[in-house]
């Protein structure tokens, strides 16, 4: 098992896209592995690779009905709407208000390299969601107003530059 540690904000690499994965390989499923091993440690539903430092799609979740592992998830269909309050293992001690579809259906590849599709509501269809917008580079922050963005950006920047240090890598 490979030691993968969880990247928080303002770390640059979350802001990248991740890249297709051309073929389930090994290695591929070892980081799968090690992803849900590092999730569950954290206490988390989900992870995407950007938030270990891998920029591939790949992302697993677990809402309490077992681990799905998604390589290369698009969402196909979307419906409804809802906000809720999430939060993110990346941005530590935030949590915003979201407005999500109520419904999505994914299609991915398994680990095994069969084609899957499947929808999802409720908390699954969120962590989803959540996941995918990892994948793409963007966060929870990315949906606060403005002002509170700016917030939480000017302390974050107090933060990395007090004496006492920061919480947040960089």
């Amino acid at each position: 098992m490979t030691e993968l540690k969880i990247l928080t904000f303002p770390t640059v690499i979350l802001r990248k896209k991740a890249s297709i994965v051309e073929g389930v390989s090994e290695e591929i499923r070892c980081l799968i592995a090690d992803m849900a091993a590092v999730m569950y440690l954290n206490k988390g539903v989900g992870l995407a690779a950007t938030q270990v430092g891998i920029l591939k799609k790949v992302a697993v979740i677990d809402v309490g009905d077992g681990l799905v592992k998604l390589i290369n998830p698009v969402i196909v269909k979307k419906e409804g709407l809802e906000i809720e309050e999430e939060g993110c293992l990346s941005v530590p001690d935030v949590h915003v208000k979201v407005k999500r579809a109520k419904r999505v259906t994914v299609s991915f590849l398994s680990d095994d390299w069969a084609t899957q599709e499947v929808t999802a509501g409720g908390l699954f269809a969120r962590a989803i969601q959540h996941e995918l917008d990892h994948l793409s580079g963007r966060l929870i922050l990315d949906y606060l107003n403005p002002l509170r963005k700016a917030l939480l950006y000017l302390d974050v920047a107090n933060m990395r530059y007090s004496s006492k240090g920061s919480k947040f890598s960089s």
